[in-house]
């Protein structure tokens, strides 16, 4: 019977193309309708800390260089992904991503609790020549990542973050190029500022290896090396306490 209503359904192409925009609209709904109670029903961690000018200038660079199509940040609730990276993402962890980087694609491994896993040298080496360091990787090598970082966008783009409800101040949005060269050389006359405006939490070290430079791999590996640190609350939750 259900052959034969298809069937008929199939000779009536204007019926066809309703049912279809039917069944669309109906799927369009289910995943669309939550967005609109998001900020009641996710509730951002107390500790969540947004990333910092240099961790953002890595993450629009591993977004350009389209590293998200391989490589998901959300793992998922099985024994085997827990066991292999870590507690299950939870979406509150996302919450100041714009966009946020989930996704099931795994060319390459999940990236959500990378942060702390390899030291700055094996990433800096992975990236230059990611076969040189795991002979059996399909993943492009990255070595005009040594250019100079760019940073003069820095500031807009925190103050965009600032009016979606990312709390970056006006301090930090001024301070934003600044900011990237001190978290890169930790010895540098910025560091006070720096801490002062981001706290004691971000990672401050030359990740490239070089202070006396900014490149882009230092924003790159202070990215990936952020990964999984700005909040405690997918542990917690892994172990039944409260965030």
């Amino acid at each position: 019977m259900v052959l034969r209503l298809h069937y008929n359904l199939e000779k009536l192409s204007m019926g066809l193309v309703g049912a279809i925009i039917l069944a669309a609209s109906v799927g369009g709904l289910v995943e669309i309708a939550p967005l609109f109670t998001i900020d009641e029903t996710v509730e951002i961690p107390a500790d969540l800390r947004p990333l910092t000018p240099l961790e953002l200038a890595g993450r629009e660079i591993y977004m350009r260089e389209g590293c998200y199509a391989c490589h998901s940040q959300m793992v998922r609730s099985l024994a085997d992904e827990i066991d292999r990276y870590g507690p299950y993402s939870l979406a509150s962890e996302s919450a100041y991503d714009h966009p946020m980087l989930w996704g099931s694609k795994r060319t390459g491994p999940d990236l959500a609790r990378l942060g702390g896993k390899y030291s700055d040298a094996w990433q800096v080496a992975h990236l230059t020549d990611p076969r040189a360091v795991v002979p059996a990787s399909i993943m492009p090598a990255y070595p005009w990542l040594m250019q100079p970082l760019d940073t003069s966008g820095l500031p807009g783009a925190l103050a965009t973050l600032a009016r979606l409800g990312l709390p970056y101040d006006e301090a930090m949005i001024a301070g934003a190029e600044a900011d990237a060269r001190a978290q890169a050389a930790p010895d540098g006359a910025g560091t006070d500022a720096f801490r002062e405006r981001h706290g004691d939490r971000p990672v401050q070290r030359a990740f490239d290896g070089d202070p006396s430079r900014l490149t882009e791999m230092d924003a790159v590996v202070a990215y990936l090396q952020s990964l999984g640190t700005q909040t405690e609350a997918a542990r917690l939750a892994q172990e039944g306490t409260a965030p």
